[in-house]
């Protein structure tokens, strides 16, 4: 017989013979190459966007933490931070920052210091401790400790909101809106994961858990409401639309909950309710959580055998037909002379706006998902080139001055706050005809408010999602995405794992550091190993216009099949390794 080898692969017939630093082989694999699906959206969008050029999200990441976090910070409307002494729900002082730039609402002598948002400092905590930031233990202080005041057992609800104090928060604008509510318990959960030790953690968990299964069992069948009121156990509605992919939410944070306490009934209650948000005759997106649905339904699919419609959830983050929020998905247009495919808001707000929280907080459960399920591999890492290309233009520096309103005071921004948004044609009618445009809303949100509100701490907050999970390579436009960093309570800590797309029409050879340790390297996609005993850089080829989802495995390891996975000491390598 002859063996063919190339790229450390040896080939026979249809099965694959990995060998170990070229010795024995190890292990023989057996199966097809995985068939891409499409996504009607992203098959909209180019294969390489333009004008490129990707953002350094890692050094935006570690800048925004140290303007944001400096409390002797100098200068117009600085510092951003500040400490409130209220000790709502816990017996500690905690800390807000604020929403946007000059926010007329917020600060030490506003509001008793109590009017700050979850959601930016959540968001800030998390996005911090993914670029590997140590938010307990900075200036002194342990921040993720002092963030728990969200949690508002005071009043009965039990679970984390917006603020310390819901009865007296700022506006009465986020009085019962649900993604509110919701979303900040999927913040918090994922904090608790970077640090579980912290005091006091597992109790708020648990009670945030009881509640939400609580609440899936109250509602039954039916999500159609505005809010749920966690204090009096009872759905409710209100001028605001239905919020129906709150159970998308809801359904990640039990799921999650099963993993780290092993108890049965989150996991009920966690199918139960992904599968009433799949039972939605038509799109319900609102906001933000119905792509953790197409997560959490490839993860079910994995790792509980379930048959839920990932791809149903994928189209329903990408389309913009929600029926709830109309129009609210994902931009697939050219602006002007920019790109600005990839990014997350309304399709049809003039012509399209879109906001930068919103693109930095999709790529955190569709990066995670292409581990449970790479048949989407291509997809997703197309659509996030395209993204995290158009996103660098929410930054003032980033986007010419002729096409964002404020640039005559972007010094104020420190270089690593955003605008809220970029919109097609600007709300202001001063800046009509002018597209793309960098704008936020700030000014709008109460009377007295500066220009600068339109600079979005909240927003900009969430860069260290981006931050952890994008590297460029030695390729232009070839993106090196960590599926891994974001993929929160996993069953056993995972082998590293990382998309790489290829936008060309040719194959191209990417560099790709495997670190210290010798590793065999699994692409999931061509269920091939594609090297072997490799340590430091080895050259990887991409396919033309495809991708590799690849897996570094400790060499040696012992290879099982069960259950249509491929394990690799005992740790799922291919959660899909017996199917197409």
């Amino acid at each position: 017989m002859k063996f063919i080898q190339i790229f450390g692969l040896i080939t026979l017939g249809s099965f694959f013979i990995l060998s170990c630093n070229d010795s024995e082989p190890a292990f023989e694999l057996s199966g097809e190459a995985v068939a891409q699906e499409n996504i009607s959206r992203i098959d909209m969008m180019p294969a390489a966007p333009e004008p490129y050029k990707m953002k350094d999200w890692l050094e935006t990441a570690i800048g925004f933490d140290q303007l944001v976090y400096d409390f002797e910070a100098k200068g117009d409307y600085r510092p951003f931070i500040w400490l409130d002494p209220n000790k709502r729900n816990f017996d500690q002082t905690t800390f807000g920052l604020f929403t946007a730039i000059g926010d007329v609402r917020q600060g030490a002598d506003k509001n008793g210091g109590e009017g700050h948002e979850a959601l930016g400092v959540l968001g800030s905590l998390l996005g911090a401790s993914l670029v590997g930031i140590d938010k307990t233990n900075q200036h002194g202080m342990n921040f993720v400790k002092m963030a728990q005041n969200y949690f508002n057992k005071d009043n009965g609800w039990n679970i984390i909101l917006n603020f310390t104090n819901k009865a007296g928060h700022i506006g009465g604008g986020y009085q019962n809106d649900w993604w509110y509510d919701i979303y900040n318990n999927v913040l918090y959960y994922a904090l608790c994961n970077q640090y579980p030790k912290v005091e006091g953690t597992e109790e708020i968990m648990r009670s945030i858990a009881d509640q939400f299964y609580a609440a899936d069992s109250i509602l039954g069948d039916n999500y159609s409401y505005s809010y749920f009121d966690f204090g009096k156990m009872v759905p409710g509605t209100n001028h605001i639309v239905p919020q129906e992919d709150a159970a998308a939410g809801i359904a990640l944070v039990l799921y999650q909950a099963y993993v780290n306490f092993g108890d049965q009934k989150y996991l009920k209650g966690a199918v139960h309710a992904l599968t009433v948000l799949q039972n939605q005759p038509e799109n319900r997106y609102y906001e933000i959580l119905m792509p953790f649905g197409a997560y959490l339904a490839a993860r079910l699919n994995a790792e509980e055998g379930k048959d839920m419609d990932v791809k149903k959830f994928i189209e329903w983050s990408f389309d913009g037909n929600a029926t709830n929020r109309v129009g609210w998905g994902v931009i697939a247009e050219r602006w002007g002379t920019y790109d600005m495919h990839g990014l997350v808001g309304s399709t049809v707000h003039n012509g399209g706006y879109a906001f930068l929280m919103n693109t930095f907080d999709q790529s955190w459960p569709l990066t995670a998902m292409v581990r449970y399920d790479q048949r989407y591999a291509t997809a997703i890492g197309k659509w996030l080139l395209n993204a995290a290309n158009a996103s660098r233009l929410f930054y003032p520096a980033e986007i010419p001055d002729s096409l964002q309103a404020l640039p005559e005071l972007k010094e104020v921004t420190g270089g690593v706050i955003a605008y809220e948004g970029l919109i097609k044609e600007s709300t202001f009618e001063q800046y009509k005809g002018i597209s793309p445009f960098a704008q936020g809303d700030g000014p709008n949100w109460a009377p007295g408010m500066p220009p600068e509100t339109m600079f979005s701490v909240y927003g900009s907050s969430h860069v260290g999602i981006f931050g952890s999970i994008i590297r460029t390579t030695n390729v232009e436009k070839i993106l090196q995405i960590n599926c891994d960093v974001t993929d929160f309570y996993q069953r056993a800590k995972g082998n590293p794992t990382y998309l790489y797309y290829n936008p060309y029409t040719e194959s191209k050879t990417v560099e790709m550091d495997c670190g210290a340790a010798s590793v065999d390297i699994y692409d999931s996609v061509s269920r091939t190993f594609i090297a072997t005993g490799k340590k430091g850089k080895v050259q990887i080829e991409l396919p033309a216009s495809g991708s590799r989802v690849l897996i570094c495995i400790p060499a040696g390891a012992k290879y099982t099949v069960e259950e249509n996975k491929l394990l690799a000491n005992g740790i799922p390598v291919d959660y899909r390794y017996g199917m197409k």
